[in-house]
């Protein structure tokens, strides 16, 4: 989705490199928290896709001392999509980055989700603090999250190459090359997805323009300010989140769907079919859905979770969604696909230039259980909302803010347990990992 916003200005691209000066400097070294000289380790790593899990690798393999390379098919930078969530555990490690400065303008500033049955009744008012387990938690919209993250890559010295569509992979004893397609050599399969049974209507406009701030329907999701409001029903839930000081609104809508498509994706959605999902529910939230120029229909595809995210020689290897896509009701795509990148980037320092396929074995049986924890986490939720009872409140309905998952530290966790994994592959050999 093209949204209406403001393109990041020159003072910012600066006030980025700036940022990224001082992250680099600030704690030069070998460890846990640590920026490597350039190039040190004599590893070159290259990575296809500028997505979240793509630019955390890049950057990481950096401060890590390794060659990056990165590989985006897009011609150009494009600032697209809505809302996005990066839990504490995200928040970690942008502010190792030294970029909380950065984003945390970009982002929402509420601080409790009002929780509505579908008659309006309020089921729960949940406390959501912006700090959570000694990190900040960040929510704004994927372009400009993205461009921030993109153009502090550029900063800490990545050589992105935009235009190039990789298709094909393949790999020997010394380094993995183009060849065939990358799931099919991780697999040795096509693995086909299936019909999830669910789909995402979903925007992101102005609230003025759109007159949201003058309808007593609407209004108070932007009056005062930045709010996060929510209603649940028999298999659908009801999203609506402002910021920017109550200018920007996006709101998301999980319906049943019955669409048999081979992948997710979206399409222009139509606004009487939005609003038949909500028919007979509380007024307002026609009325919030209805303020939207336009909205995308995102069909959502289900694939079983993959045996391995790594190929027999493990010099390939896949992260973020390519690897484990993420329901929305998880909240932690975004932040398991940070993670994903930053211990990628660890592991192959701490095995070393002589010891990558081990490395990227302890990355994955590191990595694997939690998250698929995770995973599950947002398929729960879901669930929660989608068959909850009439008398459920309170906690019943809450969204779970787990420490095991929000307060943990992904680069420091790398550092501690990798050499007792690494020492169980040399001695046992390497097992594909188990389902948690």
């Amino acid at each position: 989705m093209n949204s209406k916003i403001n393109g990041t200005n020159d003072a910012h691209v600066s006030s980025v490199d700036a940022a990224a000066k001082a992250a680099l400097d600030a704690n030069p070294g070998v460890g846990y928290n640590k920026v490597a000289p350039p190039n040190s380790t004599g590893i070159k790593v290259v990575i296809v896709g500028a997505g979240f899990a793509g630019l955390a690798c890049a950057i990481e393999c950096k401060r890590k001392g390794h060659e990056v390379l990165l590989l985006e098919k897009f011609k150009e930078l494009k600032i697209i999509g809505d809302i996005i969530s990066f839990g504490s555990n995200a928040g970690k490690i942008f502010e190792r980055w030294n970029l909380h400065s950065e984003i945390w303008p970009l982002c929402t500033h509420h601080y409790e989700l009002h929780l509505h049955n579908s008659k309006g009744e309020l089921l729960t008012k949940q406390h959501l603090p912006n700090v959570q387990y000694g990190s900040y938690a960040y929510n704004g919209h994927r372009g400009e999250l993205h461009e921030c993250l993109f153009n502090y890559a550029k900063s800490v010295g990545v050589e992105i190459r935009l235009g190039q569509d990789v298709s094909e992979y393949e790999e020997d004893e010394e380094k993995a090359r183009q060849a065939s397609k990358a799931r099919m050599l991780v697999l040795g399969y096509d693995d086909k997805p299936k019909s999830s049974g669910y789909a995402i209507y979903r925007a992101w406009f102005d609230t003025h323009e759109q007159g949201v701030d003058k309808d007593p329907l609407t209004d108070f999701v932007c009056k005062n300010g930045d709010t996060f409001f929510g209603w649940i029903g028999p298999d659908v839930h009801f999203l609506s989140s402002s910021s920017k000081d109550g200018r920007a609104l996006s709101w998301v809508i999980t319906h049943k769907d019955k669409a048999d498509i081979e992948e997710s994706w979206s399409f222009p959605g139509k606004m009487e079919d939005v609003l038949a999902v909500v028919d007979g529910w509380d007024p307002r939230c026609a009325a919030i859905l209805s303020k939207a120029p336009s909205c995308v229909d995102w069909k959502l595809v289900y694939r079983d979770p993959l045996p391995t995210w790594i190929s027999k020689g493990a010099r390939l290897a896949l992260i973020g969604d390519a690897a484990h896509p993420f329901l929305p009701t998880s909240m932690q795509g975004a932040s398991q696909a940070i993670e994903d990148g930053v211990t990628l980037a660890v592991a192959l320092q701490i095995g070393g230039k002589q010891d990558i396929s081990l490395s990227v074995r302890a990355w994955e049986k590191i990595r694997y259980q939690r998250v698929r924890r995770a995973q599950v986490m947002g398929e729960t939720t879901r669930d929660m909302w989608h068959k909850a009872k009439p008398s459920d409140r309170g906690a019943a309905v809450e969204l779970p803010l787990p420490e095991w998952l929000l307060g943990f530290d992904a680069e420091k966790d790398m550092y501690e347990v990798y050499g007792a994994i690494a020492k169980e592959i040399r001695e046992k050999g390497y097992e594909l990992p188990t389902l948690p």
